[in-house]
């Protein structure tokens, strides 16, 4: 007899159903129900909120959330949004599924539903993923076929996590993409570099290309005998651009700045940081 496939590709009822086959259906006061601090999502998007409280109000809470007992109470392990818009609208009771969930189970469903409902940001998805791993013993290829996923969007999501911390706070606040920070990977500076991409706007191809150039290519002059203080302010204007930089001090205090580009990408960078950048 083949194996009861998991996953997305069945939906979250039927991974519900495998997990625990038996539930009760029934209301329950608000106050007689906490949320899960293992939540997956750590974030909720404050205009979507109001959207559903609005909603809420006007028509109630129309499908259950599911919760599990815990310690005289009932623990939230999916629909955690629509228990916060109940308690906004001031409702006393709403419906809920009572399931009998071991940790596990629990955050295995969490985690599917926030994916499946598209709530989860990639850090947060990543670090859904890196706890099961950690705690529950799974592998990539057995989280794919848990969330439905390809092994290798599992594995790039937890990449992300060896980014610098700044960067994966840029990734989870929507500031840069996901494709962004996967090319930030391999940046000499990932933090720089993403604040080059916010700042500018960039586009993927842009920050690969920025990504991949090497720090020795970053020339400090195209003149030798330099001014060592030049020398170096050059160095400095290199680094952070990309591209090969001249300074030419004539009678003091005049003098002129040069950016040598050699693409027409490293042209629409340059006019990006610039245009992001006005003079005070």
């Amino acid at each position: 007899m083949p194996e009861k496939k998991r996953g997305l590709g069945r939906g979250l009822s039927a991974l519900m159903d495998e997990v625990a086959p038996t539930a009760t259906r029934t209301m329950l006061p608000l106050a007689d129900i906490v949320a899960n601090p293992r939540q997956p999502r750590r974030r909720f998007d404050p205009g979507a909120m109001e959207d559903l409280i609005e909603s809420v109000q006007a028509r109630g809470v129309l499908q259950p959330i599911l919760v599990r007992p815990a310690g005289g109470r009932y623990e939230i392990v999916a629909g955690e949004r629509r228990w916060r818009a109940a308690a906004a609208a001031q409702l006393h009771e709403i419906p809920v599924v009572i399931r009998e969930l071991d940790d596990a189970a629990a955050f295995e469903i969490a985690l599917v539903e926030n994916i499946q409902r598209a709530d989860l940001n990639p850090i947060e998805e990543a670090e859904g993923y890196q706890r099961l791993m950690a705690n529950h013993g799974h592998t990539q290829e057995s989280l794919a076929k848990i969330v439905g996923k390809a092994r290798s969007h599992v594995a790039n999501l937890l990449r992300l996590l060896d980014l610098p911390e700044r960067v994966r706070a840029m990734v989870a606040a929507g500031e840069i993409g996901t494709g962004h920070a996967k090319a930030l990977m391999t940046a000499a500076d990932p933090v720089a570099l993403a604040e080059k991409v916010r700042a500018g706007g960039l586009s993927v191809r842009q920050a690969e290309a920025l990504a991949r150039k090497p720090r020795a290519s970053r020339a400090v002059s195209v003149l030798t005998g330099r001014d060592p203080d030049l020398a170096a302010i050059e160095a400095r204007l290199a680094d952070a651009l990309g591209m090969q930089v001249v300074l030419a001090v004539g009678k003091p205090p005049s003098g002129t700045l040069a950016v040598v580009f050699s693409t027409l990408d490293q042209l629409d960078l340059l006019c990006r940081l610039l245009e992001a950048s006005p003079p005070a």
